[in-house]
């Protein structure tokens, strides 16, 4: 009696995908590279650096829209070689997590740090005027701030927190160890020492206070501050629609092997853009798509347990600009997120 082979874990099943993703050197465009023989199935709790885990994701979908194209050749018009036409690769998925990193990826452009405003200070969109910075000195960590005895006790545990430098005219990229946003003028941030910090990726969330230091829950994503850098109390986080900046990532996408083996997808250039309707019908006889883009959802609704309904009134605006009195960019949405006590950040 013959057998069949044995084809055990050649379908690898699985329940979710993990999102990680890592900074691109916006000066010298190098992005983050994952080599799989170096990195191998790496714990999922514990990617390797400089990759950071943004948790699982839903609706992960991969769209590929680059065209192919024969060459035509001879008295038969035979096909003897072909082309690709002009690229166009997307993913869209849903992050299940709300953080810094993954409001920014989601939104897009700049993403702000609302700073603790002065008590008299006039309402703006994205924070008004803030509460002066504190020092940070020399010695000081990712995972450790020293502001010295006398400013610990102007902080408790549970608050986050903004650490980089003062914003001092320059033009170009600013932040800390990633780039979070780009100053074409100076005066389109109004001379604000404060702008720096208001866009940095340079948070974390104080765990604990020592004599003269802040312990925080996870280390600063840009790293260590730098020299002569300011801290300053962050109550929320808010993206804008319509913002000039554009995010670029290196991501990472990982299925979780519930059998078989495991499945990475790695895209080392990824820019936010807009969602894909691949209903649409395609001229394979020209070398341009065209393709009109549907409606971005924003916002998914997912179910978590049975739902109650209500009447509701519907009403529809259109959205007009506002330019952002911070960095003069003009604006038509702003998404705000208060972090619950001790939430992570990313």
């Amino acid at each position: 009696m013959s057998t069949l082979p044995v084809r055990a874990a050649m379908v690898p099943a699985s329940r979710r995908i993990r999102a990680y993703f890592a900074p691109i050197n916006r000066i010298t465009g190098a992005p983050s590279l994952f080599d799989p023989g170096k990195y191998g199935r790496f714990l999922l709790d514990a990617p390797p650096s400089p990759w950071l885990d943004l948790g699982w994701i839903d609706s992960f979908q991969r769209f590929c829209g680059t065209s192919t194209q024969p060459l035509w050749t001879g008295n038969k018009r035979a096909p003897s070689s072909q082309f690709h036409g002009p690229m166009d690769v997307r993913i869209e998925f849903a992050f299940r997590e709300w953080g810094k990193l993954q409001m920014a990826l989601a939104g897009g452009s700049e993403h702000m740090n609302v700073l603790a405003s002065s008590p008299n200070a006039s309402a703006q969109p994205s924070g008004g005027i803030c509460l002066p910075a504190i020092a940070s000195l020399p010695g000081s960590t990712a995972s450790e701030i020293i502001v010295g005895a006398g400013a610990v006790g102007s902080f408790s545990a549970g608050d986050l927190i903004a650490v980089d430098a003062d914003y001092q005219q320059q033009t170009g990229y600013v932040g800390t160890g990633i780039a979070a946003a780009y100053v074409n003028n100076a005066s389109d941030v109004n001379q604000d020492a404060n702008y720096i910090r208001r866009v940095t990726f340079n948070i974390g969330q104080v765990a604990q206070l020592t004599g003269t230091s802040l312990l925080l829950a996870q280390p600063l994503l840009g790293g260590a501050p730098p020299t002569a850098a300011g801290i300053q109390k962050v109550v929320a986080f808010v993206d804008r629609e319509g913002g000039a900046f554009f995010q670029e990532w290196s991501g990472l996408f990982v299925a979780e092997e519930d059998s078989g083996g495991r499945i990475c997808f790695h895209y080392p250039r990824l820019s936010p853009t807009t969602s894909v309707d691949t209903s649409m019908p395609r001229d394979l006889g020209t070398t341009v798509q065209t393709r009109a883009s549907k409606v971005f959802q924003r916002e998914e609704a997912v179910e978590i347990a049975e739902t109650i309904s209500c009447l509701a009134l519907r009403a529809a605006f259109q959205a007009m600009p506002h330019i952002d009195e911070n960095d003069g960019q003009v604006v038509v949405c702003y998404r705000s997120y208060f972090p619950a006590n001790l939430a992570a950040l990313y």
